[in-house]
């Protein structure tokens, strides 16, 4: 299943949350999309997990109680004009 993470943390959390990040290897770093740099101290991640809690323990453990992790999907042309019809 597909979810979006939002990592929210502070900016004296920061290097520790990309730190503890980085730990969990480059391919968990490259799924993240941080704010950062511009004085929004959250990390956006869409990842492939089994279940929520595997998506949680993708987020630093810093920072893991805070995140928001949710289930999401795509839509075809033919769902949406479905949706029209109901």
């Amino acid at each position: 299943m597909t979810y979006h993470i939002e990592s929210p943390h502070t900016k004296e959390e920061c290097l520790q949350a990309l730190d503890e990040t980085l730990a969990g290897g480059p391919q968990l770093l490259v799924q993240y999309d941080w704010g950062c740099m511009a004085g929004e101290h959250v990390g956006w991640a869409t990842v492939e997990a089994g279940s929520e809690s595997e998506a949680r323990n993708m987020v630093p453990a810093l920072v893991r109680s805070k995140a928001r992790i949710t289930p999401v999907s795509k839509f075809t042309p033919s769902q949406i004009e479905s949706f029209h019809r109901m």
